[in-house]
């Protein structure tokens, strides 16, 4: 044995190595223990002065042994260097679990991955040194290890090791089929087990191994999928002049940025651009590049797609250049809230290039991170925890805010969580209490967090189809926006439930959307349940509160000679919708009608088949327009409360119409006006009140356009007649419009309304 290793010894010192401590205690004979069980034949564990003809067949012999025994090598330390001298001399396999991670440098400003280290700095390893008998090189083992400090994994899992995935050509030829076909890489894994037989999870590659191959084949033709996209908008631009693109070409001729926004899409933000998201959480793996999309609310609380933008990289510059292209394509204007991920280049980009909007961070992104940041420090308490930040969250004072955060840190013991310190620092950006001053029609709700989700799916799928990803994008555009016709339209064809039975109600279900209206009277039927109180010092200021609360409340400000009104809850202010508490002081004060600038016109019908108001004569005459349109619908309102008030209102309508038509009407021209109401629908088609009692306003559509300043001739009888059609009946009971109690269904004994109770 000693002759053995001197042997050995001399034959390392002649190939110039160098003997250390660690060379000659790695020789020793290894004790009968740490011969694994699992070993099916001792020909297969190494020994000291096993020959090899090159380092390679070493590396699979080891290779081989270390799979049998349940973990993966990797090639370690050399000794010389190829082309110097006599080239490598000595080579180390190692455990893939040997060593030790290093901490990488982090360049400032740079986000690091955390990932975990697999290694734990195993010991197990075998040596191979180079030598040369009648000059044929050869390889012997001159150390081995085999003592590991970490279990061994089993024969179905060691197959997992990335060392031992391997996917064949056929296996490669079928995902690309699958990718192709746009399938899931999950379903591509269940069909290929199914198809070979094998339990679930026991392929010899993983879902890992599927994407990096998928990405290998992006990565082929990325360039040239890219430059097809330019081709696309291009195409499209030809087709249609109102398809605006931008894109930016980097110093290597690749394309850098490209964003679009179709015809369509432009319009709807013209009208609904008040309230912005800006999706960057997502990445199209055909370009290897950050997907961007700019979504809205309409008047319907349906999402409006306004643009979309491919970013090379995430840093700030190409942030400034997708919110600069944007309000290019918007002809500059900005929205009054934009709505975003808690980026920090992105927060930066927002402050410069729309210094007067509010910028928000998304609160659903936020919270998703939560069982990553908080759920095994906080253990058992996390779902605690998680319930009293979301009441934190919906608070409205910022003071009540302040003093519930320092108790939830205290309670918790958060003090030095760099997580709650960053959110507390990030507070005006998410916190409820921050933004209600601030008008987000609406989407920070979860509800409409899915929606949006669900939207931009949707983008994602079409990219398994790149080779016309534009028009694709365009159809689906165009598809939500024929969806969303249809559901418009089915709404307007339900009947509309009063359940308040005020006339605040009646006069908002004229004038706003389904959508826009269903919250409204949410507010209304909670508004009684709340005690107004008049400020004993100024009797402008309201104290509303639950009727069970003793104290605390919302101040509610109102100058009637104004028509001004506003309450501390600021729900008005962030919705666009009157809360309840200052229609509770309408009500009690004797108001039936809601002042014209609390109706929003985002909130009310448009009629999409025609411009509203295209008047090319001074901004006077704007204003008296949407003055009269204000007086028309108060007294709609006002004149349908009697029988008496409506004669008159009919009467006195009648000579005015008939006085205006004495006056010569405008040429046509450049000075023509074009006037459509902004609620086509000021006069509902059919109203049902709580009871069930159809309530019907079949009069005829008064907002109907007055084309090129002209009215078909109607002598004023006619209009007395159309007007007078509208009474209402005195039979108990029935209350409708349309006939008096001389012809009243009621009396008859026919059925009021066929249909029985209307739609809720």
């Amino acid at each position: 044995m000693m002759s053995e290793l001197t042997g050995i010894m001399k034959e390392t010192s002649e190939n110039g190595m160098d003997s250390s401590p660690d060379d000659i205690g790695s020789i020793e004979e290894m004790p009968e223990d740490t011969i694994l069980s699992r070993q099916t034949s001792v020909t297969l564990v190494p020994f000291i002065g096993q020959r090899f003809i090159s380092q390679d067949a070493a590396y699979e012999f080891y290779c081989s042994f270390a799979k049998q025994c349940g973990f993966s090598i990797r090639r370690h330390r050399t000794r010389g260097k190829d082309g110097v001298g006599r080239g490598i001399t000595r080579r180390d396999f190692t455990c893939h679990r040997g060593g030790h991670p290093q901490l990488k440098p982090s360049d400032e400003g740079k986000l690091q991955r955390n990932r975990k280290s697999s290694r734990c700095g195993c010991q197990a390893y075998m040596r191979i040194v180079k030598r040369a008998d009648f000059d044929v090189p050869e390889w012997r083992i001159t150390g081995f290890s085999n003592v590991h400090n970490h279990e061994l994994l089993k024969s179905n899992e060691v197959q997992l090791l990335p060392a031992y995935c391997s996917m064949s050509s056929d296996d490669k030829s079928r995902i690309c089929m699958y990718a192709k076909a746009g399938m899931s890489v999950r379903q591509m894994l269940r069909l290929m087990e199914l198809e070979k037989g094998v339990k679930l999870g026991c392929l010899p590659f993983t879902e890992i191994d599927v994407r990096n191959l998928l990405q290998s084949f992006r990565n082929l033709d990325r360039d040239n999928d890219v430059m097809d996209l330019l081709k696309m908008c291009k195409s499209k631009k030809d087709k249609d002049p109102n398809f605006k693109y931008n894109f930016q070409i980097d110093a290597n001729n690749r394309l850098e940025h490209i964003a679009w926004s179709y015809a369509s899409s432009i319009q709807s933000y013209e009208t609904f651009g008040d309230a912005v998201i800006f999706d960057t959480t997502h990445r199209m793996d055909t370009y290897d590049m950050i997907l961007g999309i700019w979504l809205g609310v309409d008047n319907h609380g349906m999402n409006c797609f306004f643009g979309c933008v491919l970013l090379r990289d995430e840093n700030v510059q190409s942030f400034f250049w997708a919110l600069k292209t944007f309000l290019d394509f918007v002809n500059g204007k900005t929205p009054e809230t934009i709505s975003t991920d808690q980026n920090m280049w992105l927060k930066e980009a927002v402050a410069i290039e729309m210094p007067r909007t509010k910028h928000a961070f998304c609160i659903w992104h936020i919270m998703a991170k939560f069982t990553d940041w908080f759920s095994v420090f906080l253990g058992s308490q996390y779902d605690e925890w998680k319930a009293e930040l979301r009441q934190l969250y919906n608070l409205h004072s910022v003071d009540d805010f302040e003093v519930g955060w320092r108790e939830m840190v205290d309670k918790y013991g958060l003090e030095g969580n760099k997580h709650i310190i960053s959110l507390y620092a990030l507070r005006t950006f998410w916190a409820l209490p921050y933004l209600r001053c601030y008008f987000f029609a609406g989407m920070t709700n979860a509800i409409q967090s899915e929606l949006i989700n669900a939207f931009i799916q949707r983008f994602l799928n079409a990219q398994f189809h790149s080779d016309n990803f534009v028009e694709q994008v365009a159809a689906i555009v165009e598809f939500k926006d024929e969806a969303g016709g249809k559901h418009k339209n089915q709404r307007k064809a339900l009947k509309i439930s009063l359940k308040a039975g005020s006339p605040m109600e009646s006069h908002a279900a004229a004038v706003l959307t389904p959508y826009a209206f269903s919250k409204l009277q949410e507010e209304l039927v909670l508004a009684p349940q709340y005690a107004s109180l008049m400020d004993m010092v100024d009797e402008t200021y309201f104290i509303v509160r639950h009727h069970a609360d003793m104290d605390g409340g919302c101040k509610v400000l109102w100058i009637p000679h104004d028509d001004f009104i506003s309450c501390s809850c600021h729900f008005f202010e962030f919705s666009g919708i009157l809360c309840r508490h200052i229609l509770r002081v309408l009500s009690t004060n004797n108001c039936f009608h809601i002042p014209d600038r609390y109706l929003p016109p985002r909130w009310r019908e448009v009629n999409s088949s025609s411009k509203p108001f295209q008047i090319s004569t001074s901004g006077e005459h704007t204003g008296k327009v949407q003055l009269l349109q204000s007086m028309i619908s108060t007294l709609v309102t006002e004149s349908t409360g009697t029988e008496e008030r409506l004669d008159v209102a009919c009467d006195q309508m009648a000579m005015v119409l008939s006085r205006i038509k004495e006056f010569p009407g405008p040429a046509h021209g450049s000075n023509d006006v074009v006037y459509n109401s902004p609620s086509d629908s000021l006069i509902l088609p059919e109203v049902e009140d709580s009871d069930g009692i159809v309530q019907s306003f079949t009069a005829g559509n008064s907002h109907e356009s007055i084309t090129q300043g002209k009215m078909k001739e109607r002598r004023a009888r006619d209009s007395v007649d159309i007007y007078r059609k509208r009474r209402r009946c005195s039979v108990p009971c029935c209350g409708q419009f349309g006939h008096d109690a001389t012809d009243c269904p009621m009396i008859s004994g026919d059925d009021l309304n066929g249909d029985g109770l209307g739609f809720l």
